[in-house]
């Protein structure tokens, strides 16, 4: 990597490495899991197989529409084995977390914490800088954790509104693909749209797979959206990325190991549901009778935070170091 008045010059030296396509197959593979996971970082699976700087560069190359073929090869790699990757495992990581929810958000938790030593090491010794971008990030990933905002429902029912919504987290997951450290699959459970997209990627999958394809185009009106905003979000913030690491790096880092370690915020693991009463708001509707309230879905009930039991202590807290050691080994492989 060279550096030219302030930003990053793409040296077409780094894909020539006969290896460079089977790493990035396998970082493609490994940011496509990460991407169906709530708290792993796509972005630090790339850093991990040590292919980043080279999508990175990439991206930003190819958004100039410049297409160079090692280049080209390198992304399509990548972004190939990401998409079979989600279209392979998007029904597996449903189901799981369907049917052991609190089990799979610990181990969530720990795969989250498990990507702090890579960035700190990128980050040491803490100084000024890196504390205060740090504690921002840890304050907003709080607050949009807490706040529960109103959210389009879970189904994206068609509408302007909910494609507005679904391309917003498609935004958000294609930057989180390019950021270090923080889970689309994360973002997606804030914006309240990780379930419709997930199912609407293993329907998709699935009807591809048995020839029916009333079912897979069907949810292209959730896919499409997604599909932009992820477009969108990959190419301007690896170009807004590339621009902050070569003039801020300390801060940006910084911010970066903010969101991660702010992350956990939102992944409590142990909630029940609360059955909605007259005068609550769901999915954007006023249940103003006792009809409405028993028409609620029971997938769309709010959930409060329990106290766990000691073996859901015991449990969460084992998952969470398996979480942690798989996250932690992935990033010292890549070194």
């Amino acid at each position: 990597m060279q550096r030219t008045s302030g930003d990053t010059h793409l040296d077409i030296a780094q894909f020539r490495h006969a290896a460079i396509a089977t790493r990035s197959v396998i970082g493609g593979a490994f940011m496509g899991l990460a991407n169906l996971v709530p708290g792993i970082s796509g972005g630090t699976m790339l850093l991990a197989v040590g292919i980043y700087p080279q999508f990175i560069s990439g991206v930003a190359e190819a958004s100039t529409l410049k297409f160079r073929p090692k280049v080209v090869l390198m992304l399509a790699c990548v972004v190939g084995a990401a998409g079979l990757a989600i279209a392979g495992f998007a029904g597996i990581i449903g189901n799981l977390l369907d049917r052991h929810q609190w089990a799979m958000y610990c181990l969530f938790i720990g795969l989250t914490l498990g990507g702090a030593p890579l960035l700190w090491r990128m980050l040491r010794p803490l100084d000024i800088t890196v504390a205060t971008s740090a504690t921002i990030a840890v304050g907003l990933m709080a607050i949009l954790a807490l706040t529960n905002p109103e959210r389009i429902g879970s189904q994206a029912t068609p509408g302007p509104a909910a494609y507005a919504m679904l391309a917003a987290a498609g935004f958000s997951g294609g930057a989180a693909m390019i950021l270090p450290g923080l889970s689309g699959a994360y973002l997606l459970l804030v914006l309240g749209q990780y379930r419709a997209i997930v199912d609407a990627v293993a329907l998709a999958a699935d009807g591809a797979r048995t020839g029916d394809w009333g079912a897979a185009l069907y949810t292209l009106h959730v896919l499409v959206p997604v599909a932009i905003g992820v477009g969108l979000g990959v190419v301007g913030v690896s170009t807004l990325v590339r621009k902050l690491l070569a003039n801020y790096e300390r801060a940006t880092l910084g911010f970066l190991l903010g969101l991660l370690c702010g992350a956990v915020i939102g992944l409590w693991p142990f909630n029940e549901p609360v059955p909605p009463e007259i005068g609550d708001i769901v999915r954007g509707i006023a249940l103003t009778s006792g009809e409405l309230v028993a028409s609620v879905d029971p997938e769309d009930y709010r959930t409060t935070a329990v106290a766990p039991s000691l073996p859901q202590v015991f449990g969460g807290s084992v998952l969470a170091l398996v979480g942690f050691g798989a996250s932690w080994s992935i990033s010292r492989a890549g070194r």
